[in-house]
């Protein structure tokens, strides 16, 4: 520990080093492998939703309203109410899928955040791996929670309109809630200590797999931007107007008893609905995918193989994170050889992801050993 003084008030500032250790149970490293290790899942699961779930339930959901449609026209209100609680029934099914996949992999994205703030979090090494296991046992336990909900319902539960699905997934937000806050309580800790240090991660020399990553999500995140900046700008309102248009011409259809034209305005709503997701997805997609490869270049020092191999791993994971926004935008004009296209996209940012984390899985602490001697040496 050193101590100096800062030039602008000539108070006392103490430094010192200090190099958080990637050891095999440190905080940093259960964060790392347990934030890559969600986002994998999230994606995996994600892939498989979109393809044997997600049109397949869209296809259902356009059938229900069709059907309730035409059983307004007979004047059938009880089939109407069925055909409606058929609906309600496609979208819980999606939207607890889509939670799934997204909590899990924002808590991936939160989990490896933490990892990078680990050396200001100014609590003992025990605290902090007890923090990092209460995070992640509730990252995990949330999104599976909430991917039972469709299927537990109200079975054996005490309560009245929560099942036990949604009480696991409440209190895995509770677990994650509980180490975020501890973790804010560090950070308060060492700002409030006034005390510095250097960290490995921030000191290591930028390699090429590093540089790309960082330079290709910042790519990404722009496109991202610009793609919802156009959307914003010249389709939103757009497809506001015909959102509208197309309802109120299905209520028209409905009263004249047309048949011919509910069917047509149903097509129209669903073709709709499609172009809307398109859309948002890629603007979605191309941020989130920008933000993991910056997040993944700051672990590179970690993955423990040859520089070409880091760099390999990083170029294909940047092509199949721009693959897929870019495929989701053509399905509408090519269909499903862009959703293949698209799909693959994806494949190729699992794999590259997988063997990120296996190589931060073989990481024997050779840029911790670096930091310590550099340390040692201006000691």
């Amino acid at each position: 520990m050193n101590s100096s003084h800062n030039a602008a008030t000539g108070e006392p500032v103490i430094t010192f080093d200090r190099s958080e250790t990637f050891a095999p149970l440190s905080a940093r490293r259960l964060l790392v492998l347990g934030g890559i290790g969600l986002i994998l899942i999230g994606m995996i699961f994600g892939d498989i939703f979109a393809v044997f779930v997600l049109h397949q339930n869209a296809a259902r959901v356009g059938a229900n309203l069709a059907g309730a449609a035409h059983a307004a026209l007979l004047g059938d209100a009880s089939a109407v109410q069925r055909y409606f609680q058929g609906v309600g029934a496609s979208l819980e099914n999606r939207g607890t899928k889509v939670d799934t996949h997204v909590h899990m992999i924002d808590f991936g994205y939160l989990a490896l955040l933490l990892a990078v703030a680990e050396p200001w979090i100014a609590l003992s090494p025990r605290t902090k791996r007890a923090l990092a296991w209460t995070f992640l046992t509730g990252a995990g336990l949330l999104p599976v929670g909430v991917f039972l909900i469709h299927y537990v319902g109200l079975i054996y539960s005490p309560f009245e309109a929560i099942g036990w699905a949604s009480v696991a997934a409440d209190f895995g937000g509770l677990l994650v809630l509980v180490a975020s806050l501890g973790y804010l309580a560090g950070l308060w800790r060492h700002f409030r200590s006034g005390s510095a240090f250097t960290d490995e991660l921030i000191a290591c020399t930028a390699d090429r797999s590093r540089r790309v990553l960082l330079a290709g999500g910042m790519i990404l995140i722009l496109l991202g931007f610009l793609c919802g900046a156009y959307y914003a700008g010249m389709e939103l309102y757009k497809h506001e107007a015909r959102d509208v248009a197309d309802l109120s011409e299905m209520a028209s259809a409905a009263a004249a008893r047309n048949a011919g034209a509910v069917d047509e305005a149903l097509m129209n709503y669903g073709q709709l609905q499609g172009e809307k997701a398109v859309q948002i997805a890629a603007h979605a997609h191309a941020i989130e995918f920008g933000l993991l490869a910056m997040m993944l270049a700051l672990f590179q020092p970690y993955v423990d193989f040859r520089e070409k191999w880091k760099y390999r791993w990083a170029l294909t994971l940047l092509a199949g994170s721009l693959a897929l926004p870019v495929f989701v935008l053509l399905e509408l004009k090519y269909g499903l050889l862009a959703g293949a296209a698209a799909d693959l996209g994806g494949l190729l940012v699992i794999i590259a992801l997988l063997a990120m984390w296996i190589g931060i899985l073989r990481h024997s602490g050779a840029v911790d050993a670096v930091s310590q001697q550099a340390s040692e040496g201006a000691s």
